[in-house]
């Protein structure tokens, strides 16, 4: 029998009979001789090579150790689990440390090799003690998102650049007499160069030969026997040769076959003027220019540098002798930077976690007679090495781009000329195919079409432009044309994807400097008013409507948030939890049965909605019937659902003949973006030429959430097609950053209101006497929201506003209580329920209220925030006349930007 327990027949009640109970007796014991390796801890002893089993009855602290107990004999019944566990857990230590269970439990004898250093003392509970209790999650961490795992999008969503003030206009550019669009770039086997007006595609054994200013059909369509060859070969890559006069720059092509032939191809005549036949053993996959010299690259590892004396005459393919170099083989990336040939090739993938920094890049100073190539690594495992660029603004910085969406900044101005690897920055969800460093800005382009230009002086980056180059298909190459500066009087890119095409773009993005001076002119071609906006934000926490009654502020609530701001033009109501989330029946019903059409207008309700969602559309209506004037009648011209949210705007009659462009629609971000339970409603209209879009939204619950709360808002705010496109792209400019009103952030102004559920990191107790003693100032140094502004550059919601937060948190509360949660999980007050704004300019938007009220039903407090906003009207022909005057300051400001940029492709060699 044991102190404070029972024996083990007493677990067996209904075979044996209940032995009568007396008091613990000690029972007797011979101890043995101390065994090898004895230790001592807190007093008593173990031996670090056996269990700690060594008496019947010896304890360590509180930890009860038992010898094993007997097995039950035949015919007297069965253990319980319990005793059946401690059989268990005494048998596997007998026969780990004490030899076969045959052996005397009294002989010391030496464990194996392979046993020398056993586990530490394992904590046994006694027969018949008490469990101890189970841990309980503090305080601060709620449990509400328990069914929920993390996004594992949610931290790289920090890190990656901003791109809330990109603009998604294609700087497109037109400088030829004939377009491009009708160039044919056969995908995967196609391979491009480009100098001003002249466009080259090889593809297998057929050169195709452009010239823009003339036609946009070929000039020149060579085979095999046009290059001088009986038998085919294939181009695999090419690169217009350096030359002194200016009239021979991008005339000479040099191209690098399949079967290691070097070939220069005069590109105005189309004739063949030099060969070096088999000079390489393998594919020549490299073909590079460098100031004044080439290099060719194969894939066994044989490198040749032609270096060019200016003294003398062009260096033509046939009269120059190379210099020969072993690299390494197999070498998918080759590129020159400050005279240094980088490289790098596809390794086999390496698991996740395995310590692992690849890939290998190694570095070759190929112009230094003797000199030796270099091995580096990245600080952190990347993908393989897809493209590199350098910067007009940091020229002593290489950028590689990597396959997982890492870009790798490398410091190349060493004193040891060894590069060293200065940082790695997550910048995609996908790989980044293609890097490019034009003007200010490093171009990548990715597997879905798109290309993203990077402002890389700020931390994190931000992202200035970004748009679908080619029709959501991955991009082969992005290349900056040197040569366009002075045979165009443009910086021209051009990209090649695999849809097949060629498309330029305006390495100066002109377009958004033009786009800039505008806005700063716009007061000289507008005319402007004011109207008035209501936001009513609640989690209703399933309340019905009905629930407010008893109190004065229940009854007057709905009153009261609509009279809070003097007629409003418009008048926006976003609840949250409409339902009961716990309920998985009626969750369930909401997730299967929300799948309506978007947009519903003039009050029509989807009539699969939920009688919860009804019954508060109706509410609604009848309290503005009633709260506004008789001659002031509204309409509903927006109404939608998902999963708890429910969103209603109002607008006056006499506002509806100024809006167009009205939509709604949804984003999910419950679950991973599968399930609506969490994610947004967003709504938005043109009022007259400005742009207006409301948010109503329910992020990630939980105290120390903050991470999944910050990806749920970029989702929502980055979502792409979220409405139709514009109807009038090209005429309308109520949208802002060339956007066409698809997504969230091309709206000139933006609400936000909802359930956010950012918390305040402080002890409970010290939240709730600050709130008791009105410190809202101290809660506020603590909020997550806040924090998140003040301290995360990567946070979505940094470029948005927010009125100073006079009112008590509110939540959680009590059901029909003043009291903060008294439950069990006793959560931390909270400001959960908020209103942000952005505008494009931030005088057009100014607060005239930021409240709360006390409707006691949920377990939320409600808000509201009133607004005076100033929409604009454009007089379109004045406009006009300022759009030709800034045309014409960007031409003076264009060339100023070419000079400099020209400049730096000479001082490094690219020109």
């Amino acid at each position: 029998m044991m102190s404070g327990g029972s024996d083990l027949s007493s677990t067996n009640s209904h075979s044996h009979p209940q032995p009568p109970h007396h008091p613990p007796v000690p029972r007797p014991y011979h101890p043995r001789p101390p065994p090898r390796h004895h230790k001592t801890i807190a007093g008593s002893s173990f031996d670090s090579s056996h269990s700690p089993v060594a008496s019947p009855l010896s304890t360590v602290g509180h930890m009860a150790y038992l010898p094993p107990p007997p097995p039950p004999r035949r015919g007297t019944g069965t253990l319980d689990e319990t005793s059946k566990t401690s059989v268990r857990h005494f048998s596997m230590m007998e026969d780990t440390h004490m030899g076969s269970s045959s052996a005397p439990p009294d002989v010391d004898r030496k464990p194996p090799p392979s046993q020398r250093l056993p586990p530490p003392p394992t904590r046994t509970i006694a027969l018949g003690d008490k469990l101890p209790p189970a841990r309980r999650v503090p305080s601060d961490e709620s449990d509400e998102s328990a069914g929920e795992e993390e996004d594992p999008k949610s931290r790289a969503a920090e890190s990656m650049p901003d791109s809330s003030r990109a603009s998604r206009r294609p700087p497109r550019l037109a400088c030829h007499e004939y377009s491009e669009a009708n160039i044919h770039v056969p995908a995967h086997v196609g391979i491009v160069a480009v100098a001003g007006h002249i466009f080259v595609v090889a593809s297998h054994h057929h050169v195709r030969i452009y010239d823009l200013s003339i036609s946009e059909a070929p000039l020149f369509d060579l085979d095999a026997k046009a290059l001088g060859f009986s038998k085919e070969v294939k181009v695999t890559s090419m690169e217009f040769r350096c030359a002194s006069a200016e009239r021979d720059k991008g005339r000479y092509l040099w191209l690098g076959t399949k079967e290691g032939h070097l070939l220069e191809l005069d590109v105005t005549s189309g004739v063949v003027v030099g060969t070096k036949t088999s000079v390489h053993a393998s594919t020549v996959t490299h073909v590079l220019r460098h100031g004044t010299a080439m290099v060719t690259v194969d894939d066994v590892g044989k490198a040749l540098i032609f270096v060019w004396d200016p003294d003398q005459d062009d260096m033509y393919l046939s009269h120059h002798q190379p210099r020969v170099l072993r690299i390494s083989d197999k070498q998918e990336f080759a590129q020159i930077f400050g005279g240094m040939l980088w490289t790098s090739s596809r390794e086999p993938p390496v698991p996740a976690g395995s310590g692992s920094r690849g890939p290998m890049i190694r570095i070759y100073d190929i112009f230094t007679p003797g000199g030796v190539g270099r091995s580096v690594l990245p600080t952190e495992h990347v993908g393989t090495v897809t493209s590199g660029a350098i910067l007009r603004t940091h020229p002593q910085h290489v950028y590689l781009g990597h396959e997982g969406g890492f870009v790798s900044i490398w410091n190349h101005n060493t004193r040891d000329r060894i590069p060293e690897c200065l940082e790695v920055i997550k910048v995609s969800n996908s790989d980044v195919l293609s890097l490019e460093g034009v003007n200010e800005r490093l171009w990548a382009g990715g597997r879905k079409g798109t290309i993203v230009a990077f402002d890389v002086a700020p931390r994190p980056w931000v992202v200035t432009n970004q748009w679908n180059a080619h029709a959501g298909l991955p991009l082969q190459k992005i290349v900056v044309d040197p040569l366009s500066i002075d045979k165009l009087g443009k910086l021209c890119v051009f990209s090649v994807g695999r849809d097949e095409r060629i498309k330029l773009w305006d390495g100066l993005l002109g377009v958004d400097w033009i786009d800039s001076e505008l806005l700063r002119q716009e007061q000289s071609f507008s005319t402007f008013r004011d109207m008035n906006i209501l936001i009513a934000s609640w989690n209703v926490d399933a309340a019905k409507p009905d629930a407010l009654t008893g109190s004065p502020d229940n009854i007057s609530f709905l009153n009261d948030v609509l009279r809070s701001v003097d007629s409003p033009d418009i008048i926006v109501f976003g609840f949250q939890e409409l339902i009961d989330l716990e309920s998985r029946k009626m969750a369930a019903k909401t997730v299967l049965l929300g799948g309506k059409k978007k947009g519903h207008h003039e009050g029509a309700i989807s009539e699969k909605v939920s009688s919860s969602y009804k019954r508060w559309y109706d509410r609604l209506v009848y309290a503005v019937r009633l709260a506004m004037p008789p001659d002031t009648p509204y309409t509903v011209i927006h109404t939608e659902n998902l999963v708890g949210l429910f969103t209603c705007i109002f607008v006056k009659n006499a506002e509806k003949v100024s809006l167009r462009e009205v939509a709604i629609a949804t984003v999910k971000r419950g679950m991973g973006g599968r399930y609506g339970n969490k994610g947004g409603i967003v709504a938005r209209m043109v009022v007259d030429d400005s742009s207006v879009c409301f948010i109503n939204c329910h992020l990630a619950a939980g105290q120390r959430h903050v991470r999944q709360r910050n990806a749920d808002i970029a989702a929502i705010l980055e979502a792409k097609a979220v409405f139709p496109e514009s109807e009038a792209v090209e005429e309308s400019v109520g949208f802002v950053g060339g956007g066409d009103g698809s997504m969230v952030l091309d709206h000139e102004i933006v609400f936000i209101n909802g359930d956010m559920n950012y918390r305040i990191d402080q002890r409970r107790d010290a939240a709730v006497s600050c709130v008791k003693n009105n410190e809202y100032h101290t809660l506020v140094i603590h909020d997550q929201l806040m924090k998140e502004m003040k301290h995360n550059a990567g946070f979505r919601l940094r470029s948005f506003l927010e009125g100073p937060l006079l009112f008590p948190p509110t939540y959680k509360y009590d059901r029909r209580s003043t009291e903060y949660d008294s439950s069990e999980k006793r959560r931390i007050p909270a400001w959960c329920d908020r209103v942000l704004w952005r505008s494009q300019d931030p005088e057009r938007v100014k607060q005239l209220h930021y409240k709360r009220y006390e409707a006691d039903v949920s377990d939320h407090r409600p808000i509201s925030a009133g607004f005076r906003l100033t929409v604009k009207s454009i007089r379109h022909d004045a406009r006009a006349e300022v759009r030709a005057q800034v045309r014409e300051n960007w031409v003076v400001h264009e060339r100023e930007l070419l000079e400099s940029v020209r400049a730096f492709f000479v001082d490094h060699s690219l020109l």
